[in-house]
Formats: C-alpha cells, structure tokens, sequence
C-alpha cells in the first residue's frame, strides 16, 4: 500500500448524497480477477451521460472525490475501493461515510475525511475552478482561497496510512518478534515443528 501524506490536486465536485456501492462499480463488474481496470467502471451508470464529470477532461486523474452524505452505503463490496483506486481517487471527502466502505478505503490506502455539510459545500464551490490539498500529517483539508478545515482520524488508522502499512505491512513490521516467538515455540515444544504428537 502506498503511504498517503498530502493528496493534491483536482477534486471531483460531486456532491451526491447516499451513493451506494453500486453506483461506484457496478455488480457485473464484480466478476475480474484482478483490481486492475475496476477504473473504467467506476460511476459506469453516471458515465452513460456524455456530460458526466468523471470522463471530463478538467478532472482527469483528479486524486480527491467530495461526496455527499452516506457515501459508498450498500454492499460491503471491496470492489468499490479498488475501483476509486484504480480511477486515481486517494481521498474522499463527505459528511459520512458507511462504516464497511469507510473500512475498506482505509484497507486499500483511501483517505476518508468527514467535514461538516458546509464545509462540503465551499470545498465543492472551489474544486470546480481550483485544487484541494489535503494532509494527513496536519489533518487538514486546505483551498488557495485560505479555507482551512481540521478533521478527525483515529490514530491507527493515520499511523498506518502515514507508513504505507495494510494488513499484510503490519504482519511483516512485526517479522523480527514473530522469528523470536517461532524459535521459542521450536525450542520449548518440538513436537509441534515435526507434527509428531507428544
């Protein structure tokens, strides 16, 4: 997982309210075998519209989506995080998120940040004309225009985002304890190294 620090750039000034895992990727694209090329059916619904804003070329690649309220409720569909990823999302901004997509955002290196609806409001204002920047370092979601807006995370979740750290990151920072335990157990209970019963 990349580590997240500051996401810069273009934000898609979104803005709807309770988009469910569905509308992010539809179900059958659900049956790909691999995470690549979930991006082209991310919002594939919405694409339909010759219009949309997620194929305009004024946000191409932008890293940073503003959503409304209830983002990503639905299924727990995982697909809907690679999907964001592989579209170049690392941040979503809404007032609320459901807990299962804000869990696997945070598993794939998605930044989610909850501000007030206002706040949504200006951040959308702007991101029409003008970049976000966002940093997880300082918790802030910051415009040229000399908005700034503080945000919560837990602290885990900002630590592991910080280093890059999913699952698998964390398993792996733990190897040394891991080969001291493993020696332990070997030394103490050999029995269970040669599966012969005791």
């Amino acid at each position: 997982m990349e580590a997240v620090t500051t996401i810069a750039g273009r934000a898609y000034p979104f803005g709807q309210k309770n988009v469910d895992t569905d509308v992010i990727i539809p179900s059958h694209w659900l049956k790909t075998i691999t995470r690549e090329g979930l991006g082209r059916g991310a919002f594939e619904s919405l694409r339909a519209d010759p219009d949309n804003l997620f194929d305009s070329a004024e946000f191409a690649g932008a890293p940073i989506l503003i959503a409304g309220d209830n983002f990503g409720c639905g299924s727990s569909r995982e697909h809907a995080a690679w999907a964001l990823l592989d579209l170049g999302v690392r941040a979503v901004i809404a007032p609320s998120f459901s807990d299962i997509f804000s869990g696997n955002a945070f598993k794939n290196g998605i930044l989610t940040v909850v501000l007030p609806q206002a706040a949504i409001d200006r951040l959308i204002e702007v991101a029409r004309t003008h970049p976000i920047h966002v940093d997880l370092d300082t918790q802030t979601v910051t415009t040229p225009f000399q908005d700034r807006y503080a945000f919560d995370i837990d602290p885990f979740r900002k630590l592991c985002l910080l280093n890059g750290l999913d699952e698998v990151g964390l398993t792996l920072a733990q190897s040394d304890a891991i080969g001291v335990f493993e020696d332990r157990v070997r030394a103490e209970r050999p029995f269970l190294a040669t599966g012969v019963a005791a």
